[in-house]
């Protein structure tokens, strides 16, 4: 029986929790897998190879393929080991960041400098606020790329 969750009621977020733990070990190995020199380079020599030694689901390599974290972290996927592939790809963490908000690497960094976005109407699902799902580029929960592993 799953737990109770209030959190899942907020806008443009997944929490990183036991449930998301177990269902993205694979891809969060993967992940830690591009510290090593050898294993990057093995990795864009022949991606798809590469992630077939893995025990991932396809979901999961299509969302790392497409290089979507949006979909990698609804997969199980988490931002500080996804971040490996950024690097791998030689992608700071500011431009991966503005990569999942639709923002050019600047936009991003204009927005945070600014004081982020604001907690009117994004605090809820449903509310009016910029972080809603369908104010979002890469749409809602339910898009193209994934609606997540079961």
């Amino acid at each position: 029986m799953a737990l109770d969750k209030p959190y899942l009621d907020v806008p443009g977020t997944t929490v990183f929790d036991m449930e998301q733990s177990r269902k993205g070990y694979g891809l969060n190995q993967f992940c830690m897998s591009l510290m090593k020199a050898d294993n990057r380079a093995r990795f864009k020599a022949n991606e798809r190879a590469y992630l077939d030694e893995w025990e991932m689901c396809e979901e999961q390599k299509q969302a790392v393929l497409a290089r979507d974290l949006n979909w990698c972290i609804r997969t199980g996927g988490n931002i500080y080991f996804l971040a490996k592939i950024g690097a791998t790809d030689g992608k700071s963490f500011q431009q991966m960041a503005g990569s999942m908000t639709g923002m050019s690497e600047d936009e991003y960094r204009n927005m945070m400098i600014s004081g982020g976005r604001s907690v009117e109407g994004n605090r809820y699902i449903g509310e009016d606020g910029n972080a809603q799902a369908h104010k979002q580029p890469q749409g809602s929960a339910g898009s193209a790329s994934g609606a997540g592993v079961e």
